[in-house]
């Protein structure tokens, strides 16, 4: 009513065209206020529910806004008996009308099924550790893209286009993509395959091949790895698939060996207990499993022990501050001891001098010494 009232009242004020030019103006402000109105509300609904159920409902609202201002257009500019004549028109064509509500529908429902099979997947990613994070969106895309092919599949069946051609264009073009995109679709299945065998997943040390570093990235086509010098090396998957992977941190944790040598005649016994007790106080390694000393091998100049020990949630930085801190407090407890660490000397000496090499008249003479001569000559 109140609405009514307005538009008397201009149209009382502003006869003619300039009435007609105010009342369009005043609906185009109120379409405008009203949607801006829609949109805030969207956002404080997409807290409390999907956000795809909002940006339907915010369509639907539109779509009602868009026609009750047309309308309000038709009258304000007379065009009343125009409109009834264009929609007895639309009357011999409802058939495609009633194609395009369809179409609205089957677009409608997939865009909410798709995002209700998302929440699925990510609900069922909260409940479950045997499914990465990584493998959970790519089911979620994977079913999402089913969702919208099942809902294309329906729109061609809506407007009864003959899917028998379709099909056989679609085998053909798979022939030739499969011939021009051998190496493509190898990496395709190959991503796949380490998805969901998951040999590593996304923040593992791993090494491949010659490449070590930690997985940062894990795509279809690819999978991306930084190493520990700060750059990022993109692999093929079916070139990381049919490689060797040393998966170095799977288990969260990393044993680490340092050799260092004892001189023969040190008590082996000793030292290894030396070296174990010096362990122990060290807080960049893991108490269990304990550190251990084991015995390895006769070297050229002393006795080989291995110092054994675990480091926690291995990384490089990790791995090195570790092996700092045991050399250096293996080192400092065989100095206090006073267990050498012998390594391997040479020594230079030289020859008494009997002659030698002497130049005389402008010649060279080469004397050799009496020991060692069996045959002299001069040049």
């Amino acid at each position: 009513m109140i609405l009514v009232s307005l538009f008397q009242w201009v149209i009382n004020q502003f006869p003619g065209s300039e009435g007609q030019f105010f009342l369009s103006l005043i609906v185009g402000i109120g379409f405008i206020l009203c949607e801006w109105v829609l949109w805030r509300l969207s956002r404080v609904a997409k807290r409390e529910y999907p956000f795809r159920l909002v940006n339907v409902g915010l369509l639907i609202a539109s779509l009602i806004l868009i026609g009750v201002s047309g309308s309000l257009y038709v009258v304000i500019w007379e065009q009343t008996h125009q409109a009834k004549e264009s929609v007895k028109a639309l009357g011999a064509v409802r058939r495609t009308g009633f194609q395009i509500v369809l179409t609205l529908g089957v677009c409608t429902a997939a865009y909410v099924s798709a995002g209700m099979v998302d929440r699925v997947i990510d609900r069922l990613l909260q409940q479950t550790e045997e499914i990465t994070r990584h493998q959970g969106k790519v089911v979620s895309r994977l079913s999402i893209i089913g969702v919208y092919v099942v809902g294309l599949l329906a729109l061609l069946s809506v407007w009864k286009i003959n899917l028998q051609g379709l099909f056989v264009g679609a085998g053909l073009l798979g022939a030739v993509i499969g011939l021009a995109a051998n190496e493509t679709l190898g990496s395709l299945l190959a991503g796949f395959q380490l998805m969901f065998s998951r040999p590593f997943e996304i923040g593992d040390w791993v090494q491949i091949d010659e490449h070590e570093g930690i997985v940062t990235d894990i795509t279809i086509f690819t999978t991306r790895i930084e190493t520990f010098e700060g750059k990022y090396i993109m692999l093929p998957n079916d070139v990381v698939s049919s490689s060797t992977i040393i998966n170095i941190g799977r288990k969260g944790r990393l044993r680490l060996g340092v050799e260092v040598g004892v001189d023969y005649e040190t008590d082996p016994d000793h030292a290894m207990a030396v070296a174990k007790e010096a362990m122990k106080g060290i807080d960049e390694i893991l108490t269990v499993p304990s550190p251990d000393v084991v015995l390895k091998q006769f070297g050229d100049s002393s006795v080989l022990l291995e110092l054994r020990f675990w480091i926690e949630k291995p990384s490089s930085r990790k791995k090195w501050r570790a092996v700092t801190a045991v050399v250096r407090a293996v080192k400092l407890a065989y100095d206090r001891e006073g267990i050498k660490i012998p390594y391997p000397q040479q020594e230079v000496l030289a020859r008494e001098e009997a002659g030698g090499f002497r130049v005389v008249d402008g010649e060279s003479t080469v004397t050799i010494p009496e020991q060692d001569r069996g045959i002299s000559s001069n040049r």
